[in-house]
């Protein structure tokens, strides 16, 4: 990950400042991260020996309310990148209108070298870092990017542990008997479902006849490819980290999950049990999926997929960014010349950091919810919010992802005015 990252994320507000009205005090805090975080995490390997990982945490801005975002595992991750997340998360919480900033955390580390034992030491390790840091007051780490409702769990204990005291609400997309919310782990492809529902009637689209690739069948993707192809949408394309898969006809998603789930991988046949639907397909690349003819794009894997040297040759109609900034700003002209419609990630994959609000304000209050409740009132959330930013777009004329931008902004500015000058004064 490239130090031009952040100022790639930054580029987004400036054009949205274009189309609103703020104080100059509000743009001038919106400029950099409230605070930044980087400790040293040591780890007693399975061997005896002793390896010190680097481990981020950013709260860009609290303005709003205590800060709230993942913490992701991964071999790319560093402060610059933890920072445009944070940056990212900051808006994403306003634009769903949830009653936080933004914040982001994440370790230099690829966990698939890690035993279960090891990566154990090393999440409980790193909250030993950062435990002053955070709390349900302040901060709410969640999960990200190769991190799951385990590892929340272990990350909570080790929480308690230290604070001597039992802090659900803590941190968010914990195990269910940890005070975790039904429809967490579903969550950001649920949302994502909901939006693509909400805007596609809009250009009189039809479920039947719409084909849709999914790149990065992980977490988020499996959810969102197999909503899809349970309503109807014939969903032609997945892949993983390893490569993906083809079929111009339709693929059989659950077969395709079912498969991926058992090997961990998804170039060979798929099948249920023992029996397999034998449907012609072709073993694609991830760059390859990216640039097929087809109406809808979901990018869910990882930053700067789509830039200026490929964003010619995608030929999707409509993407849904259901991961954080897969397409740079550069790639964002392109593609908005060529006719090509881009549904913004601090709209489009909120869903995850919506259901986590959810489980805050249940571990605060001690009342549980059903997940049909989780998931009707994630709808409500995603449909209004996604028309609201859709109006904004209509009536000023701009690009969906500047109208999310200003959508946040406008709260984001009137919550930093109504606080007025605060600790910024000298006496």
């Amino acid at each position: 990950m490239t130090e031009s990252l952040f100022a790639e994320a930054s580029q987004r507000l400036d054009a949205a400042l274009h189309h609103i009205s703020i104080s100059e005090d509000a743009i001038e805090r919106l400029k950099f991260p409230k605070s930044s975080l980087q400790v040293s995490i040591p780890v007693r390997m399975d061997n005896g020996s002793l390896q010190v990982f680097q481990g981020y945490r950013v709260r860009y801005d609290d303005t709003r309310g205590p800060t709230k975002g993942g913490i992701r595992y991964h071999p790319s991750v560093t402060l610059d990148e933890v920072k445009s997340l944070a940056f990212w998360m900051t808006f994403k919480c306003a634009a769903l209108d949830l009653p936080f900033g933004g914040a982001k955390g994440g370790i230099t580390i690829d966990p698939k070298q890690l035993s279960k034992l090891e990566l154990e030491r090393l999440s409980r390790s790193y909250i030993n870092e950062i435990a002053d840091f955070i709390g349900p007051d302040v901060d709410i780490p969640a999960p990200d990017v190769q991190t799951n409702s385990m590892i929340m769990g272990w990350m909570a204990d080790r929480y308690n542990t230290i604070h001597r005291k039992i802090v659900p609400a803590a941190i968010t997309g914990k195990p269910l008997t940890m005070g975790g919310s039904l429809g967490r782990d579903t969550a950001t492809g649920m949302g994502t479902f909901f939006a693509i529902e909400t805007l596609m009637p809009k250009f009189q689209t039809v479920r039947e006849n719409t084909t849709v690739a999914v790149q990065g069948f992980g977490n988020v993707g499996v959810v969102i490819a197999d909503l899809l192809w349970q309503a109807g949408y014939r969903v032609v394309a997945v892949s993983d980290s390893q490569g993906g898969i083809y079929a111009k006809g339709g693929l059989d998603i659950p077969s395709v999950k079912q498969f991926k789930h058992s090997t961990r991988n998804l170039k060979a046949a798929y099948c249920e049990g023992t029996v397999c639907n034998i449907l012609e397909y072709e073993t694609i690349t991830n760059e390859e999926l990216l640039t097929l003819d087809v109406d809808i794009l979901v990018p869910a894997a990882m930053e700067n997929q789509i830039t200026e040297k490929n964003a010619n040759a995608v030929r999707a109609k409509y993407i849904f960014e259901a991961a954080n900034g897969p397409i740079t700003a550069a790639a964002d002209a392109i593609l908005e010349a060529n006719g090509i419609h881009v549904f913004p990630d601090i709209l489009i994959n909120a869903g995850g950091v919506t259901v986590s609000y959810f489980e805050w304000v249940q571990n605060r209050s001690g009342l549980y919810w059903t997940v049909e409740e989780v998931n009707d009132r994630l709808k409500q959330k995603m449909v209004k919010e996604t028309e609201r930013i859709w109006e904004i777009a209509q009536q000023k004329s701009i690009s969906m992802r500047t109208a999310a931008y200003v959508h946040a902004l406008d709260r984001i500015g009137e919550a930093i005015d109504a606080k007025g000058t605060r600790d910024f004064y000298t006496s």
